[in-house]
């Protein structure tokens, strides 16, 4: 399976940005959809956002529709997520995940590598 470490978490106060990067290493992510969820404490996994293996077709949770961006960098095999207007609900800590598939999906079991995770804390 691919390797994936995520990076650029940090603290930011509520209305500011942010850019979670995840990079990928020992398989190419060229030909998977990718995905971002989030877990905040005493909270269950939620899906946040995925994209297709080509970036041209992407999904948000409704949550963060219209605040937060996803993309993709084949040639650099790494994903990224912007996120934009973050509120305190959105402190969590951030996963980078790869689908089974092209496509891409929001079920967790369909993705079957997972990064470590990055932690997001957002002030009021």
């Amino acid at each position: 399976q691919v390797q994936l470490v995520e990076s650029g978490g940090g603290l930011v106060q509520a209305g500011g940005s942010l850019r979670v990067s995840c990079d990928a290493s020992g398989r190419t992510i060229s030909m998977r959809a990718m995905g971002w969820f989030r877990q905040a404490p005493g909270k269950e996994r939620e899906f946040v956002a995925h994209i297709s293996w080509s970036g041209s077709r992407t999904y948000y949770a409704d949550s963060v529709k219209d605040r937060f961006t996803i993309s993709r960098d084949n040639a650099k095999n790494t994903v990224y997520l912007q996120m934009n207007s973050l509120k305190p609900e959105d402190t969590a800590v951030y996963y980078c995940a790869a689908h089974r598939g092209l496509s891409g999906s929001s079920r967790d079991t369909d993705f079957d590598s997972w990064g470590q995770g990055t932690q997001v804390t957002v002030s009021s």
